[in-house]
């Protein structure tokens, strides 16, 4: 007799699998906001919020002491008659287009000098590093002494080669460069750190190759070292000009913006008109103008970033 078996009915389990692991991504993004939000609230408080309250108060005529007044563009319409703005300005272009560059190609002659295999490396990155982790104001003060015209180290050095050295921190012609000079020891530690990462990062078989290929010293620097650190390049040319731009200490301290207005940054000036002058309103319009300036100069980096940085996928 034939027995007539019923079809069997699988029942699916539940869906469970795709409910834990959207379970988990939620868990995992609320950790990472968890982490992010220190930083998150910093960035409100002490970056996008004083930008948003300079907007604001450039908008006003303001002196600290008496109720704000509506003045429109008014403080953006005196920034074109002020020779002082513009001095200013010059002077931190100077400042930046030529500092930067330098500081760049002291620490990256030190970091291929350092990654040349020296005894001791740990020992001497950390001692050049020193000056970069230094305080500016205390770096400030010691070349100072360093710039004194008669007993100063450096006039000191100059004459034992027969010159005679100029009175650096009040002449016209040499206090910029004396505060380059002061800054680009002051920074290349820094950069230094980077391009010697970037270079124990490059495959050596690059090099290799490029000898089999019967390269020159020369060559396997420009066709595989530049390329290769490239990206770390990129990065401490952007933070350099952003940094540059910014330049206050230095100039505060060991010229007060002289002789004349031929050491006065545009931080300086910022500093003077709000909380010399008082004059609160055009001070935050100088300070938009110089944010805007460095968001155009970043921009435009970033746009060449493409044809000028390698990256080695």
């Amino acid at each position: 007799m034939a027995v007539d078996t019923l079809p069997t009915t699988s029942i699916a389990p539940p869906q469970t699998k795709p409910v834990k692991a959207k379970r988990e991504r939620n868990r995992e993004t609320l950790t990472a906001w968890l982490f992010l939000l220190p930083s998150f609230i910093g960035f409100v408080i002490f970056t996008a919020g004083p930008v948003v309250a300079a907007g604001v108060i450039s908008l006003l005529d303001w002196n600290l002491f008496s109720p704000p007044t509506w003045a429109g563009l008014r403080n953006f319409a005196r920034l074109g008659p002020d020779p002082t703005f513009w001095s200013a300005l010059g002077n931190t272009v100077y400042f930046t287009f030529v500092s930067v560059p330098l500081t760049i190609v002291v620490s990256l002659a030190l970091a291929l000098l350092l990654n040349q295999g020296v005894r001791r490396i740990a020992v001497f990155r950390s001692l050049l590093l020193l000056p970069y982790a230094t305080i500016t104001v205390a770096v400030a003060f010691v070349w100072i002494w360093l710039y004194i015209p008669h007993d100063g180290l450096v006039n000191a050095v100059l004459g034992l080669v027969g010159i005679n050295g100029p009175d650096w921190l009040i002449s016209d012609t040499w206090a910029m460069p004396a505060l380059i000079a002061m800054t680009v020891w002051k920074s290349f530690g820094f950069g230094m750190v980077v391009f010697l990462a970037g270079l124990q990062a490059i495959p050596q078989q690059l090099y290799e190759a490029a000898k089999v290929d019967g390269s020159s010293a020369w060559q396997r620097f420009r066709n595989v070292t530049v390329p290769m650190l490239s990206p770390a390049l990129f990065f401490v040319v952007v933070t350099s000009i952003i940094g540059s731009f910014q330049v206050f200490d230095q100039a505060f301290v060991m010229t007060h913006g002289g002789p004349g207005s031929r050491t006065t940054t545009l931080v300086m000036y910022i500093y003077r008109t709000g909380f010399e002058s008082y004059d609160q309103g055009y001070a935050a319009a100088q300070s938009l103008v110089l944010f805007a300036f460095i968001v155009v100069i970043t921009a435009a980096q970033f746009l060449m970033q493409r044809r000028l940085v390698h990256y080695d996928n």
